[in-house]
């Protein structure tokens, strides 16, 4: 898979706002949030997308939802509520070919538009 933006984050060649990392797993702040608390929440295996998840990968799927409710009480959103979204493929909105859960709260969300992966 070709490097992406994404690869390079969790490489520490382009700089983030990191919220939490593990050997599985980089989430940092998105750097146009579309909502008060918006983090990319990424494996670091280079998975291009939502369709190319294999039996391999589940284990690390299932924890980057378990990091999801972490990071969402400790960025004060869990009792208030939340949204985790994925794009999948170009008209899914996806813009960058790696994997990727946005984390969105702290405030009322509507008809959200212009959450894409080429955030970081």
């Amino acid at each position: 898979m070709a490097e992406t933006i994404f690869s390079k984050i969790i490489e520490g060649s382009i700089p983030s706002k990191k919220v939490f990392e593990n050997e599985r797993i980089y989430a940092f702040h998105d750097i146009q949030p579309a909502a008060p608390v918006h983090v990319l929440i990424v494996p670091k295996k280079p998975i291009p997308s939502l369709n190319d998840i294999g039996d391999e990968d589940l284990a690390v799927i299932g924890e980057i939802h378990r990091v999801a409710v972490q990071l969402a009480g400790e960025l004060g959103i869990a009792d208030s509520g939340y949204r985790v979204i994925n794009n999948c493929g170009a008209d899914g909105g996806q813009t960058v070919p790696h994997l990727h859960f946005h984390l969105l709260g702290g405030a009322k969300l509507g008809a959200l538009t212009g959450i894409s992966g080429s955030h970081a």
